[in-house]
């Protein structure tokens, strides 16, 4: 595949292949290694951005632990907790969520997070770790990495909704 040296608008100089482009800083020559990786559930859509960091864990730029009600907080650590904070602290991951109501957000978010650690160790870590956290993930529960297909069916003509009809009168 063709590579070519190009100089990206903020100064840094990088290759290009293809549609993915590494970025080099100028003074250091290291390689930024990040993921995106998205989580859905029903309307809400959370996307996790992943990098080699010091373990932040930031919820549209808010620390995850700020997380309203507590119960949904333990529902978005779940890949934290049961992978260790060990795999996340060399890790930043930012994720950002819109749509939906607070439940569906904090499914997506969760799923974003699990999916986002799948991939960084796949692309940057070993396969053998990779699909270790894989195997943990989906013994636990399955949509932390697989989404949900169920949607909001929608209403039909001669009926209040989706499937209750109108009361029939016979006189």
């Amino acid at each position: 595949m063709k590579t070519r040296a190009r100089a990206t608008t903020d100064g840094r100089r990088g290759t290009e292949r293809g549609n993915r482009t590494t970025h080099v800083s100028k003074t250091t020559m290291d390689i930024q290694q990040s993921v995106q990786c998205f989580g859905k559930k029903k309307t809400s859509v959370a996307v996790a951005h992943c990098k080699r960091g010091r373990g932040l864990l930031k919820l549209n730029g808010s620390p995850l632990e700020l997380i309203q009600p507590e119960m949904l907080r333990f529902k978005a650590f779940e890949p934290v907790m049961l992978l260790g904070k060990e795999r996340f602290s060399n890790l930043d991951i930012r994720v950002r969520v819109k749509g939906g109501g607070h439940v569906s957000q904090v499914y997506a978010i969760r799923q974003a997070i699990a999916k986002a650690i799948v991939a960084f160790y796949q692309k940057f870590v070993d396969e053998q770790t990779k699909q270790e956290i894989k195997d943990i993930l989906l013994a636990y529960d399955r949509t932390l990495l697989v989404a949900d297909p169920r949607r909001c069916e929608p209403k039909k003509f001669g009926g209040r909704g989706a499937r209750a009809r109108f009361q029939k009168s016979y006189r």
